[in-house]
Order: C-alpha cells, then sequence, then structure tokens
C-alpha cells in the first residue's frame, strides 16, 4: 500500500506529525499524590454506564509509565505529541494547586523536549473536576472564570516552554453528550444544561484565550469534532432541513461564535425556548471571539441524516450518541441517522475520507476569517489482535490513515491551509462510554500486562512521515 497523492504534491515544509491522548484516557493513577475526582471517575462507577464496568482507575499505566511512553514518539520518529492536563490532578476539586500533579506535568513537557518532539497541549479534554459538577459544573458561568483561573495556573508552570494550547476539546461532546445525551460524564440528559454548557464551555475558551494571550502564549487554537451533515435524498425537504439542523447544532454552532462573534441565527431558531438567552449576557460573544491562532479539526466520519423515520428493520447504530430514547442534539429530536453503504469500523462509524478533503476545503471556502488548521484528531477503531509472534497485522488501520492522509493531502493541493496531523491515537486506551474494548492505538497495549507493541500501523506512519519530510 502507498499513498496517492496528487500529481506535483510535496507536503509542505514543517508539516507537523504527531499523535493525540487524552489524560483520563490513559494516565490512571485516578486517585494517587493529591489526584480526586474528575467527572469521569465518578461517572464510571454508575452501573452500566460505561461498557464492561470499566474505569479509567488505571488506565494504561500511563502516569507511571511515562518516559517509556514518550520513547514511542522516538521510535516512530513524530514530530509532536497532543496530550491533556487533568484540571483534577492539578487542582485537585479546583482548590489549591497541586505541586505533585503540575510536577507531572513539567516533567513531561521537559522529556518531550529532549526528545526532540513539540508539545501540544490540551487543557479541557472531558475530566471536570467532580467537586464542580456537584456545584453546576458547566451549567454555571462561573465554571467558566473557575477555568481561566486553572489555564493560567498551567501556564504559570509550563508556560516557558510550551507554546501550543489548546483551551477545549471537542465541545460538542462534553455538551451536548454529556448534559442531553446522558452517554458521557456527567450523564445528564437536560437540554436545557446542554445548551447551558455549550455557552459556558465557549466563553471559558474566551476568557481562557485573553488570559494566555496576555500571559504570552505563543499559539493559541480550540479543537472541534466537525462532521460533513450529508441528507440522505437531497430532493427531500425534509432531509435537507435535517442536514441544516445538524450542520448548524454540530459545526456552525461552534465555528461563528468563535470565529465570528455571533451564534447562527437558523440555530437560535433551533433552539429558542431551551434556555440559551438567559445564559447570554452582553460582551459574551466578544470574548468568545478573541483571535486564534489555529484551528483544531477532530473528523473521524461523515453523518448521513434525515427528517424522516428509519424504516423498519434498520440496524440500529452501535454509536452511544444514537440510542434509542436520547437525543444529544439539542432542538434536532426529529433527526435520524440512516445508513449509507460504505466501509465501517469496529464502532460502526462509515469510512469515507472523502468526508475529510470536503469538510477543510469547505472551512477554508466559508470563513474567510479562518486560521492555520491542523487534524487534531482522525483515527479508526478495529479489533485487532497480535499474532503468534506478538505481531498486530491491522491492515484496515493502515488503509484508513492513508486514504485519510491522501484526503489532507487533496485539500492542501486545492487550497486549504493546514499545518500538521495528529493521528488518534497513539495508545489503545479507556475509550470512553466504550470502555476498553474498542482500540484506536498506533500502539497495542496488552489488557492483562499492559505492554506496549508497536502495530503495524504505527511503523507504516512513521514511514509516511519520513518520506514527507524528504
Amino acid at each position: 500500500m502507498a499513498l496517492q497523492l496528487p500529481d506535483g504534491f510535496r507536503w509542505p515544509s514543517g508539516f507537523l506529525w504527531g499523535a493525540a491522548t487524552a489524560a483520563a484516557q490513559i494516565e490512571g493513577a485516578a486517585h494517587e499524590d493529591g489526584k480526586t475526582d474528575s467527572i469521569w471517575d465518578a461517572f464510571a462507577r454508575v452501573p452500566g454506564a460505561v461498557a464492561g464496568g470499566d474505569t479509567p482507575e488505571v488506565a494504561i499505566d500511563h502516569y507511571h509509565r511515562m518516559p517509556e511512553d514518550l520513547a514511542l514518539l522516538t521510535e516512530l520518529g513524530l514530530d509532536a505529541y497532543r496530550f491533556s492536563v487533568s484540571w483534577s490532578r492539578v487542582r485537585p476539586d479546583d482548590a489549591a494547586p497541586n505541586p505533585a500533579g503540575l510536577d507531572f506535568y513539567s516533567r513531561m513537557v521537559d522529556e518531550l523536549l529532549a526528545r526532540g518532539v513539540r508539545p501540544f497541549l490540551t487543557l479541557y479534554h472531558w475530566d471536570l473536576p467532580q467537586a464542580v459538577e456537584e456545584r453546576g459544573g458547566w451549567t454555571l458561568r462561573e465554571t467558566a472564570e473557575r477555568f481561566a483561573e486553572y489555564a493560567m495556573l498551567v501556564h504559570d508552570r509550563l508556560g516557558d516552554r510550551v507554546e501550543d494550547w489548546t483551551t477545549l476539546n471537542e465541545p460538542f461532546c462534553s455538551t451536548y453528550i454529556a448534559y442531553a445525551g446522558g452517554e458521557h460524564a456527567p450523564g445528564r440528559t437536560e437540554p436545557a444544561a446542554a445548551l447551558a454548557a455549550l455557552h459556558h464551555q465557549l466563553l471559558g475558551h474566551g476568557l481562557a484565550t485573553r488570559a494566555l494571550r496576555e500571559a504570552g502564549a505563543a499559539r493559541i487554537g480550540i479543537s472541534l469534532n466537525l462532521t460533513n451533515a450529508v441528507p440522505a435524498d437531497p430532493d427531500d425537504p425534509a432531509d435537507l432541513d435535517a442536514a441544516r439542523r445538524i450542520d448548524a447544532l454540530w459545526n456552525r454552532g461552534f465555528l461563528e461564535p468563535v470565529l465570528r462573534g455571533a451564534y447562527p441565527e437558523d440555530f437560535l431558531a433551533d433552539v429558542r425556548g431551551l434556555g440559551l438567552e438567559e445564559v447570554l449576557h452582553e460582551g459574551d460573544l466578544a470574548t468568545i471571539a478573541a483571535p486564534i491562532d489555529f484551528l483544531g479539526v477532530n473528523h473521524y466520519h461523515d453523518d448521513q441524516v434525515s427528517g424522516r423515520p428509519l424504516p423498519a428493520g434498520t440496524p440500529a447504530s452501535r454509536r452511544p450518541t444514537d440510542r434509542p430514547g436520547r437525543s444529544p442534539f439539542v432542538g434536532s429530536e426529529h433527526v435520524t441517522f440512516p445508513p449509507r453503504d460504505l466501509p465501517r469500523t469496529a464502532m460502526d462509524w462509515e469510512v469515507h475520507p472523502e468526508g475529510l478533503k470536503h469538510l477543510l476545503t469547505r472551512l477554508t471556502g466559508d470563513y474567510p476569517e479562518l486560521p492555520p488548521m491542523y487534524i487534531t484528531e482522525n483515527g479508526s477503531a478495529y479489533l485487532d489482535e497480535p499474532d503468534e509472534h506478538g505481531v498486530v497485522h491491522d491492515a484496515e488501520r493502515i488503509a484508513y490513515l492513508e486514504r485519510h492522509l491522501e484526503a489532507v493531502a487533496g485539500a492542501l493541493a486545492d487550497g486549504a491551509d493546514v499545518r500538521g496531523y495528529f493521528a488518534w491515537t497513539l495508545l489503545d486506551n479507556f475509550e470512553w462510554a466504550w470502555g476498553y474494548a474498542e482500540r484506536f492505538g498506533l500502539v497495542r497495549v496488552d489488557p492483562e500486562t499492559l505492554e506496549r507493541t508497536v502495530k503495524d500501523s504505527g511503523r507504516h506512519f512513521a514511514a509516511i512521515a519520513a518520506a514527507a519530510r524528504l
């Protein structure tokens, strides 16, 4: 297998090749060295909340194996590492700073820099301190302010060495799915709470961006998981409106406050009466639109949508966000997601690489104010197992990577300003509500021994990155 790139294509000079992780998914040590509960620690103790009853208590023990894991980045020849900081580790219960937690991330940054790997730090990858949630969590304006204080605590310790700062990762998931869909921590099913959480997370992003800028942070951005909402029947008004709704709720409802300082009018109409107007204060949107230096784009799959019920006998999706009776998409209760005849990953997510190219070129065309982009997450879960020699031949993941990198190259050739690609993920890990059953890693983690083994896909990704630099 080999990349099929546009004629004459060359990867831009300085294009970053990296891998991404998240603290709650890999660190473990959930109650060591002063760390207290995050919402995911508490949520995982709720019977039935996480597949198999799995918890992040140990995860894959990255907290104790951090140097070993970062050595994998060197082995794979990667330029950059996207990781997140645990709010509950550096400021347990959002109270006093925890020196042991801050020391851990300081050692991590030093280790990365010693290996010539660029740190890409994410401040919030869904693991709010449980004590903050018990006071109201992201439904409270105060939490946005506390988030900015937490951001400055981390910057005060790491800002002399970290230049790339991401405020939030995928606020779509940590608002709609967490507060309305009930599938992610804290597991609430309240549409009004989801909209309050959405606004306050974006406000927290803006407050943190301003504070980081004043403190001298070099580059600041946000990572959004974006989709292509594809109408099942492009001639059916109901399906066209369903696609419009999902595009507003999933894409434009985040992009436009951040880039333009305004919620889309159709988005506001779709959610009217659900309380957003009550939490939106004068000046908030100007704060949310504080200038950013990059947009992180997370993309795994498109979504075919319809405004009509699914035909009888349609197979149910395995995605937690599509479980019957749950509506994570606030204001889109009558939207359905009929499957397309496309290959599927083990997560039952469709494989459609052309969607990534379409998304990047659409963003470039629709938003003249768009800053440079990074693909901050893209990857696939497959049920790969080692052979008798301990080797993981994950050809499906290799094909997924190749086709999606071709899509990035195609978008670059068409004028999209993409500066790097971070594979999700470096290591098999705790995959949120799916527990440990779903494996996205370039590196296998044995579920019993936690031994690390680089998969064929990891070697292949390393070879692609090496060839690209030439």
